[in-house]
């Protein structure tokens, strides 16, 4: 299968698929010294995240792309890269079936700005391409259908944040601890709350927080929330979002030769009045970090929802923090650096304790770094690209999905102190972080002197392009399995966690209204795919494309 979405900026797919052409292009792009330096801001703010000018990236290598595509294909395939697609053109299938994805238009950008950036690419002569990439099918064996439909019903519509797809930017959706109030977020404005299925603001974060960005790229504005375990006591609730780089001083960094472009804030809030249906109190910024990018940040905050009063574990956040993208952009060492930083790490801290660096959280005495010289105590398991969802079984078993490169996506069970492999693995396979992030390669024969720890689940990108948790299922036929999808195309596995060392993954359809059909049927293109779970346990699944919330029946 092949996917037609993408976690890509502007230009991915652009570039040769075929022969360079003998006549010239790029003459009519002008060479203004005022308009390179605005296509070079574009660049940074929509494109480098996936693409640079020495190798293919998510999206491709774009040096000398201006020289070698005509210019107004480059332009109707930035305003409209599917019809590209639909229409059979050749360069884009090719590409297409190279990269996997695609990405959604960006009409929006208006003429001005995509002819800056025309004029940023065309100061770039072609580099030639290095080492092939890897080849496809890895892994062999593809995923069954297991035969399952889920019945949906749409429970919820979220008030459009835009006027262009994702229309609404959910990325979680929980209950209030104790409670069966059903909290969620739109990355671009705060939390709502769902009463009587329809929304009502909580908190407006972009209100409160008026450095609040959710735009370039999918990644940024409200990333996740949590509320306390004893939320209806203290009042307390965490969220992670984003703000411009240097907005604030840090209190995590890294070498200032690597643009900050983001900063990802931990913020905790107190609720006046617990019960109230709207946020009223006071809040305390945690933790301030710089990132590379608008991707791979604090994507995910949670409570072990197994822990009870008294346990070692009880009121301990866990954060997962990706790499930024630093690996992408040539500085693989933030991210491979022994659990010295948080980057690319699980942590798990104590918002009441004030033994961190900064001494506005606390740093748990049993982490497995707290009391080693030169670690990150924060640090509860390293070696994560993109740990954008974390969940437990009720045997207590801990989980995270981590977005791989280019090839294969993971699931893996965390262990303190555990490191999961990244930079230097993509699943169970090597690779160079200071060379071609396409290439993969089998695992030396001594690889047990590295102690990286493998995923309990890996699949390739010819089956899935970015992987999110859903839940473990309490109900229906999908009960005691967990459920998860690929975010773009929406496409749904399940899976028994508790099978064995290599469980088994079967893909699924939904029925919507009496019809069979996939998500990207149902939501009428890009899914977006997200969960939700309320206090009764069931399972909702969420799609940026329109703002809707379904629930499994």
């Amino acid at each position: 299968m092949i996917s037609k979405y993408a976690l890509v900026p502007l230009f991915c797919g652009l570039i040769l698929a075929c022969s360079a052409p003998e006549k010239e292009f790029g003459k009519d792009i002008s060479t203004s010294p005022d308009q390179i330096r605005l296509g070079k801001e574009l660049f940074k703010q929509q494109c480098s995240n996936c693409h640079n000018f020495e190798q293919d990236g998510i999206g491709p290598n774009l040096s000398g792309l201006t020289r070698t595509v005509e210019t107004e294909w480059i332009v109707e395939f930035i305003n409209n890269p599917q019809a590209k697609i639909d229409a059979k053109d050749p360069r884009a299938l090719a590409l297409l079936e190279k990269f996997k994805v695609a990405m959604p238009p960006f009409h929006a950008l208006g003429e001005e700005k995509i002819n800056s950036l025309l004029s940023y690419l065309h100061t770039y002569e072609t580099v030639q391409a290095g080492e092939p990439d890897s080849v496809v099918n890895l892994i062999e064996a593809g995923i069954p259908d297991s035969g399952i439909r889920l019945e949906l019903e749409l429970f919820a519509q979220l008030p459009a944040s835009d006027s262009v797809p994702p229309m609404a930017k959910m990325t979680k959706m929980e209950p209030i601890p104790g409670t069966d109030r059903l909290m969620i977020n739109d990355q671009r404005v705060g939390i709502y709350q769902l009463v009587n299925q329809k929304p009502e603001l909580y908190l407006n974060l972009a209100e409160q927080r008026p450095d609040l960005v959710s735009k370039p790229g999918w990644a940024t504005g409200l990333g996740s929330f949590v509320f306390h375990p004893d939320f209806v006591e203290n009042g307390l609730f965490y969220t992670a979002h984003t703000e411009p780089g240097g907005t604030r001083p840090s209190d995590i960094g890294y070498t200032d030769s690597l643009d900050v472009f983001m900063q990802w804030i931990l913020t905790e809030w107190q609720a006046k009045d617990p019960a109230s249906l709207k946020f009223e109190g006071s809040s305390r910024e945690m933790l301030r970090i710089d990132n590379p990018s608008q991707a791979h940040g604090m994507q995910e905050l949670a409570f072990n929802p197994n822990s009870k009063k008294g346990d070692e574990d009880y009121g301990l956040l866990y954060i997962g923090y990706g790499d930024g993208a630093s690996v992408e952009r040539g500085f693989p060492a933030i991210s491979h650096n022994d659990a010295q930083e948080v980057y690319s790490s699980i942590l798990r801290i104590d918002p009441a304790g004030r033994n961190s660096r900064n001494g506005k959280y606390g740093i748990p005495a049993s982490n497995p770094f707290a009391n080693t010289p030169g670690k990150a105590g924060e640090v509860y398991a390293n070696g994560f690209r993109n740990p954008n969802r974390i969940f437990w079984d009720e045997q207590g078993n801990f989980y995270a999905t981590d977005i791989g490169q280019h090839t294969i996506e993971e699931l893996n069970r965390v262990e303190a102190g555990k490191f999961y492999g990244w930079p230097i693995r993509e699943g169970a396979f090597v690779i160079n972080p200071y060379g071609r992030l396409r290439r993969l390669f089998p695992l030396p024969a001594d690889d047990e002197k590295y102690g990286i720890t493998y995923p309990l689940i890996q699949l390739e990108h010819d089956e899935l392009a970015a992987i999110f948790a859903g839940y473990i299922m309490g109900y229906g036929e999908l009960k005691g399995k967990f459920l998860f999808g690929d975010i773009l195309s929406g496409r749904l596995f399940v899976s028994d966690l508790s099978a064995g060392p290599s469980p088994k993954v079967e893909s699924l359809l939904v029925v919507y209204e009496g019809k069979e059909m996939t998500l990207e049927e149902l939501v009428g293109g890009r899914v977006d795919l997200k969960f939700g779970i309320d206090a009764d346990k069931r399972v909702f699944i969420m799609s940026k494309n329109e703002g809707k919330v379904f629930l499994i029946k």
